[in-house]
Formats: C-alpha cells, sequence, structure tokens
C-alpha cells in the first residue's frame, strides 16, 4: 500500500458558487403528440354518389367507385406515415386496428424530425381485386421522397362507404 504525502495528494480546485440560474437548452425536443380524436377533422374522401333530389324517398347508399377512392386514400395514408397529415383525418375510413397502426407512424415520423424538401407522395398506379360481394382488395405502387413504396389494402363496404381494414405500406 502506498502512503499519501503532501506532493502526491490532488490538488483541490475552488470553483466560485454561481449568482444566477444556469441558461436554458438551446434546444428542446418535444415530445411526439398524442394522436388527434377520431371525430376530429375527419377528411372528406370522395364524396357520395347518391345525393338525392329533395323529397326523394331515400334508398339504399351505393358506395364510391373503388379504383377512385383507393387512389385518395393511399394518398392521405402516405401522408400521414409521412407526418404531413393528422392521423385523426382517417379514423372514418379504417378500422381501430388500421388507424393505431397509422398513428404509431404518423408519430415516429414526426420523432424523426425529417430534413429536406416536403414533396407529395404521388400515386401511380391501381390494381383492385374483387374477393367477394362488398370486398375490395388493393395494390397500389406511388412515389414518395424519391422512394418507390408499395401498398396493399383491403376495403370492406359497409353502410354505403368503403372501410379499410387492413393496410400495409413498404
Amino acid at each position: 500500500m502506498s502512503t499519501w504525502t503532501l506532493a502526491t495528494a490532488p490538488v483541490l480546485r475552488r470553483r466560485p458558487i454561481p449568482l444566477a440560474e444556469p441558461r436554458a437548452a438551446r434546444r428542446v425536443v418535444p415530445e411526439p403528440p398524442a394522436p388527434a380524436p377520431a371525430a376530429q377533422g375527419v377528411l372528406l374522401v370522395l364524396p357520395q354518389r347518391d345525393v338525392l333530389p329533395p323529397g326523394a324517398p331515400a334508398g339504399p347508399r351505393a358506395a364510391p367507385p373503388a379504383g377512385l377512392w383507393t387512389r385518395q386514400f393511399v394518398q392521405a395514408a402516405l401522408e400521414v406515415s409521412a407526418g404531413r397529415r393528422p392521423a385523426g383525418q382517417l379514423a372514418r375510413w379504417t378500422t381501430d386496428e388500421v388507424f393505431a397502426t397509422l398513428s404509431r407512424r404518423a408519430a415516429l415520423a414526426l420523432r424523426a424530425d425529417r430534413a429536406g424538401p416536403v414533396t407529395a407522395a404521388v400515386v401511380r398506379s391501381v390494381r383492385l381485386c374483387h374477393p367477394a360481394a362488398g370486398v375490395v382488395e388493393a395494390s397500389a405502387v406511388a412515389v414518395d421522397r424519391g422512394r418507390l413504396r408499395a401498398v396493399a389494402l383491403r376495403l370492406e363496404e359497409t353502410g354505403g362507404r368503403w372501410r379499410v381494414s387492413a393496410l400495409e405500406i413498404g
């Protein structure tokens, strides 16, 4: 064991007590925003085609054409997953599971804080398959931030409108 002597002891430095509070941080990282409530700011996707004249009897509603509706929904879903559109706008058009997935992707995109020019996604093509009555399985190819992306989704007709029950964005 070594013995301590005054010559080998570490020198203690004395610093004055600060008179002011420390400066605020230069950049504070905000918490990701909570998902918007489902009833707030619902996106209107392709209006219904069953607009009746006043006084006409109400009949069963017909869902809009699946191809056009799918193109608009894929565009909006890519904007949500990139953090450029609130996920709450698509709550009416999706099941709870799909809405939770889109909300999670939107929160992650906002947290990533991507730099660079903001460009809109462009849907290049949509293909439809009708496996059963009132059900459409669709695939789409889109360009988003310079990348080709594949999107697969399943639409189910309920109450005269389409609802996305499965969504995969590649």
